[in-house]
């Protein structure tokens, strides 16, 4: 699994003209998944998330994660996060996990943070078209790859 977490003051996803999901201060994740994923990259990289201290204490150092702030999360798929460049200059998506496989997973993924944070993740609309807003706080962008957890 691979994602890019983005500390926002807010974001939202609109399908189709329509806003289906929004958050204020939080995370915005996007997802990337493969068929080589397990439940033990979903559960590494959702306590990773929710544990991950990006957000500022009373001194302005980054000391808080998103559940000590009470903060949202979006999280939205997107397959190329999973995108291979080392050839030619069309990335090759080959990686990452069709729907059918991809799908159930991300739905896992996202509850499992859910236990974790204690609230409901917002989604995007998983295989949709979807344009993305945010104001990325600070700016704050974390990539994080379940594979090579560094």
């Amino acid at each position: 699994m691979r994602t890019v977490i983005q500390r926002v003051k807010y974001a939202q996803v609109e399908v189709d003209s329509q806003v289906i999901a929004k958050i204020g201060q939080g995370l915005l994740v996007l997802l990337g998944i493969e068929d080589a994923d397990t439940p033990e990259d979903q559960e590494w990289l959702s306590r990773k998330i929710c544990s991950l201290r990006i957000f500022d204490d009373e001194q302005h150092i980054m000391n808080k994660s998103v559940t000590d702030i009470d903060g949202e999360i979006l999280c939205v798929s997107q397959f190329t996060l999973m995108a291979q460049t080392a050839k030619g200059n069309r990335p090759s998506y080959i990686r990452a996990s069709k729907g059918a496989i991809a799908e159930p997973v991300y739905n896992a993924f996202c509850e499992k943070m859910a236990q974790l944070l204690k609230k409901e993740i917002k989604k995007g609309k998983f295989g949709a078209d979807m344009q993305v807003s945010l104001l990325n706080d600070g700016p704050v962008t974390i990539c994080i790859d379940s594979k090579k957890r560094e």
